[in-house]
């Protein structure tokens, strides 16, 4: 469930690899390549790539023209991404691109060389936009890439291309992940070159024996046709998955032999352990409450267990604790040790990790590491992403690698949302700016003092009108959460006036955050404000806010109940405010947020009455098992079952009272159309009048086909006026 995609849609959010693994990890990311001094870095625009330097905003250099991009007798590539190889020889080019379940991860690859002035395709002889994930080998004289599940490598000199791989089939997944990898690890690249460019390590997927999901197509031909998806629900086992090095000479592949089930682990990271002769590997367990990291020997296949942590939820894999990156492995004092995140004590905490396992804790303090930004080895610090005195809000600290207290980077006054992406140098950053009332902002500084060198300085909208406010609210069970609101326009304190909450509360996202935007209804055709609605959201225990373990696993075996109470009695303290009209109550949300709608609307029909809920996940079983199991345990009779069950809004449908409309994709191979058509059912049996638009073979987004978009805001406000009237009484 990828929160990620809605709050920009849905359920959907590192640096430090060694160069060429960082750079290759971009490719289909679009961060920032940064040159090798760490003062100048290159972008793209349209068909060309400019280097650009932090210290002059004015200085733009063309490093690629149009012309070198040109193939004879076509127009110039459009360049989606690029890797610039270690000598600055060569340019990798991303083009042509195609979605591959959520992103453009397979398209055409190119090679300019800047010596010889060249430009050749990569995989000519095969298929269309059909590459993955292509990467320069660390010497400079080949490529490899995935295509139709098979690794492939090519020589750059030559053009001579071979395959690595012949077993690859739409189950067999060489280099690349199934859906459920690609959905809940944000695994999508699946193959590393070795330091010395003679190997290349690969996952393995093997999905034969997951059952398809048979989605109908009913649009796109005059007889319907079965798109399937090998999709693993909660309950069935899982993909098998093993990692091989396969030898670029002979094209043999040497598996390595982690000890475990290869069905009931997962392995969610692998990298090189710094050397060309070792890989070092995360396996979680099925219900990912045990994280294990082994050594393996790439000559002998033997894997050395160096490290274990156990919890009594969830452990949390390096996609969730570093902006949706699972890329690289944090090495320092020459691959000595590795940098390591952690809940144990409580927080989300940085630790040290030697080869033996023994492990430093480096953060120290009742506050959450939100993410990773750099690890100056150089300086002696590293840098992250928290904030310990406010959940909603983000700053960059640094902290020594030996540990000590951490120190506040970011200016006290610029509170809001801050992220950084800071040269490998440690000296200068890419900084972006907003809060909930001003719009992004970014701009160029120096470390650590954080002095602005070029781009817009940040400064707050201090003149804006009718900002969001932020609240706590603490229920009569004792739990105080954090929310937003925005008024009415000329808001009028004797009046009464409807409400609209906004709700996702699951653990895969939050959804009160002092950034600009988190307040809109993109969904609502006009204002909301000026039309006389008040519009508010508030995180109840679960979401992923950075309040400590306790608080974000407290929903462990509890989705569907405790972010339902939180929600629904942090809902009876706002019904107390003077000015909000408890019968003209609204709630909506999409996926996670459909569900939570669900519940709400099922299981407090006295403080609901409109909802709108999208893509909703009806009955927990039915998702898939990464995800559930990962939250709610593996349901393998019917104790464990029941959990699902009882969180689930089917259960409660029958008690439905106000009024609901529920939309969904019947194209959607996230959250399945069966949801709907359960929910449907169970609606029926009990005569419970609602109202349904189902979308024709959309997915998850709901925004493919002309007009989609506009039709589903026209539905949301019709419906949202018809039924919650707007303005003050």
């Amino acid at each position: 469930m990828n929160f990620k995609f809605y709050k920009t849609g849905l359920m959907s959010l590192t640096f430090l690899l060694a160069l060429f693994s960082q750079h290759a990890a971009k490719a289909q990311r679009g961060r920032t390549h940064w040159a090798a001094d760490g003062y100048q870095y290159y972008r793209a625009q349209g068909s060309q790539i400019f280097e650009l330097d932090t210290r002059d905003s004015a200085k733009k250099t063309v490093l690629v023209t149009p012309e070198m991009l040109t193939p004879a007798g076509q127009k110039p590539l459009v360049v989606a991404n690029f890797i610039l190889s270690d000598d600055g020889n060569k340019v990798l080019i991303y083009t042509n691109t195609k979605r591959v379940w959520r992103q453009n991860t397979r398209g055409d690859y190119w090679v300019y060389d800047m010596g010889t002035k060249t430009l050749k395709q990569l995989g000519k002889g095969l298929p269309e936009s059909s590459l993955m994930f292509a990467k320069l080998s660390p010497d400079g004289t080949k490529a490899g890439y995935v295509s139709g599940h098979n690794v492939y490598v090519e020589d750059l000199a030559t053009g001579d291309e071979k395959q690595l791989t012949f077993d690859g089939t739409k189950k067999i997944i060489n280099g690349t992940f199934d859906w459920a990898y690609e959905e809940e690890f944000d695994c999508r690249d699946g193959f590393r070159w070795s330091p010395d460019s003679r190997a290349i390590a690969y996952w393995q997927i093997d999905a034969s024996k997951i059952k398809n999901y048979l989605m109908l197509n009913t649009t796109d031909s005059i007889y319907p046709f079965v798109v399937p998806v090998e999709y693993p629900v909660a309950g069935e086992d899982p993909s098998s998955c093993k990692v091989g090095v396969v030898d670029i000479s002979t094209a043999k592949t040497s598996w390595l032999n982690i000890p475990g089930d290869a069905v009931q682990h997962y392995i969610p990271r692998m990298e090189w352990a710094d050397n060309a002769n070792e890989i070092i590997i995360e396996q979680l367990n099925r219900a990912q409450n045990d994280s294990k990291i082994f050594v393996a020997n790439v000559s002998n296949g033997t894997a050395a267990l160096i490290h274990e942590e156990q919890d009594k939820a969830w452990i949390d894999g390096k996609s969730r604790w570093n902006g949706g990156d699972p890329v690289g492995w944090e090495w320092i004092d020459k691959g000595k040790d590795f940098i390591w995140v952690s809940e144990k004590d409580g927080w989300r905490h940085l630790y040290k990790i030697d080869r033996d396992g023994k492990e430093t804790l480096i953060t120290k303090g009742d506050y959450d590491v939100e993410s990773l930004t750099l690890i100056d080895e150089a300086g002696g610090y590293i840098y992250f992403i928290a904030s310990p005195d406010n959940a909603t809000q983000k700053y960059l600290y640094r902290i020594k690698i030996k540990g000590g207290n951490a120190e506040r980077v970011t200016p006290a006054d610029e509170q809001g949302t801050n992220s950084y992406e800071i040269s490998p140098n440690g000296k200068i950053a890419l900084h972006n700016f907003s809060n909930i009332y001003t719009r992004g902002e970014s701009e160029v500084i120096s470390l650590p003092d954080h002095k602005h060198i070029s781009g817009q300085t940040i400064k707050l909208n201090t003149n804006a009108k009718n900002k969001p406010e932020f609240f706590k609210v603490k229920t009569a069970d004792g739990v105080e959460m954090d929310g937003w609101m925005v008024k009415p326009t000329n808001f009028d304190p004797n009046k009464k006036y409807p409400i609209v909450f906004y709700v996702y509360s699951e653990p895969a996202g939050a959804t009160v955050s002092d950034s600009y935007g988190a307040s809109m209804n993109r969904e609502y055709v006009g204002n909301m404000a000026d039309d006389g609605y008040i519009y508010a959201s508030i995180d109840n225990r679960g979401t992923p806010a950075p309040k400590g373990a306790a608080w974000r696993k407290s929903i462990y075996k509890n989705i569907g109940l405790i972010n339902i109470q939180d929600q629904a009695m942090g809902a009876k303290e706002i019904l107390k405010w003077p000015f909000v009209d408890s019968t003209r109550v609204a709630v909506w949300g999409w996926s996670g947020g459909g569900s939570c709608t669900l519940n709400l609307m099922f299981q407090h029909p006295e403080i609901y009455k409109t909802g709108i809920s999208v893509a909703a996940v009806g009955w927990e079983l039915t998702y898939d098992n990464i995800y559930q199991e990962r939250y709610m345990g593996v349901p393998i009779d019917s104790a464990s079952r029941a959990v699902f069950i009882k969180g689930s809004p089917i259960t409660y449908a029958k008690n439905l009272r106000g009024n609901l409309l529920y939309v969904h994709g019947t194209g959607d191979d996230n959250v399945h159309y069966k949801n709907a058509e359960m929910l449907i059912n169970e609606l029926v049996k009990y005569n419970r009048q609602f109202d349904l638009m189902s979308f024709p073979n959309r997915t998850h987004g709901i925004f493919e086909g002309p007009g989609t978009t506009l039709y589903l805001q026209t539905l949301y406000t019709r419906y949202l006026k018809e039924h919650c009237p707007p303005g003050g009484r």
